[in-house]
């Protein structure tokens, strides 16, 4: 059986090469930006709507929700995103 010497360079060269493995797999399985919850008194001073009409747009599924505790949260990405979505094109000749 034959021996192998590893130096103390040798070791430092694979630490290296770890640690560049570890933050490559950190960098490709984190996200970049956390999510930004709001609160359902967010949406309504946002948009201007009374909690009545937040809690039709809820149930009719057309704004995703989230409860957690009796506390409804939204995400503030997905609420952006279904407005533009639903992007009204003005009607030909309207001004």
């Amino acid at each position: 059986m034959a021996a192998t010497i590893i130096t103390t360079e040798d070791l430092m060269e694979f630490k290296e090469d770890l640690l560049e493995e570890f933050k490559q797999l950190l960098v490709e399985h984190t996200d970049a930006k956390p999510k930004n919850w709001l609160r359902s008194s967010d949406i309504r001073r946002r948009f201007e709507i009374s909690p009545g009409t937040l809690h039709s747009l809820r149930s009719r599924n057309i704004i995703p929700s989230y409860k957690v505790g009796g506390l409804l949260f939204y995400d503030a990405e997905e609420i952006d995103q279904i407005i533009l979505d639903n992007k009204v094109e003005p009607i030909d000749g309207a001004v």
